[in-house]
């Protein structure tokens, strides 16, 4: 006896696409700095990828008969997927490296105890100032005057 789905819905070609899309973009983002996968979002993608055929997207998603899965061809992930990925990538990059370098700064200047006293909203003024600091050096400079100093002996 067939298994009934708990839940169906009716998508558009165009909507299927997007959603295998966003499937990969959501279990590479679970699954991409692990060792250990989460085996769900694997499973998951699987699934929503093995309907390609289905809705008429055999130039999205390719069946490794070897393997036994389905992927993404190359085109279409270099076309669609790559760049969406980069863009996160490189905002997330710099977004982090300004918030990290700021409460590295903040330590430094005010130490734990002083940071811990400072009013909620002190602080955060304080901070953001730090943050846009590093975001305008950012985007002036990207990487060109990042650099690694030594400490003194």
């Amino acid at each position: 006896m067939p298994i009934k789905p708990a839940v169906q819905i009716n998508l558009t070609k165009e909507q299927y696409k997007t959603l295998v899309e966003l499937v990969d973009l959501g279990q590479w983002m679970a699954n991409a700095i692990r060792t250990k996968r989460i085996k769900k979002y694997d499973d998951m993608e699987q699934l929503v990828f093995s309907f390609t055929k289905q809705a008429g997207l055999q130039d999205c998603v390719d069946y490794d008969d070897e393997m036994k899965m389905y992927f993404l061809l190359r085109e279409f992930e270099e076309s669609t997927i790559f760049p969406l990925k980069e863009e996160y990538d490189d905002y997330t990059f710099w977004e982090e490296l300004a918030h990290r370098l700021a409460d590295r700064d903040m330590l430094k200047q005010f130490g734990e105890k002083e940071l811990a006293d400072m009013p909620k909203d002190e602080m955060n003024k304080v901070r953001d100032s730090l943050i846009r600091k590093y975001e305008d050096e950012s985007v002036e400079h990207g990487i060109e005057r990042l650099a690694i100093v030594s400490p003194k002996a």
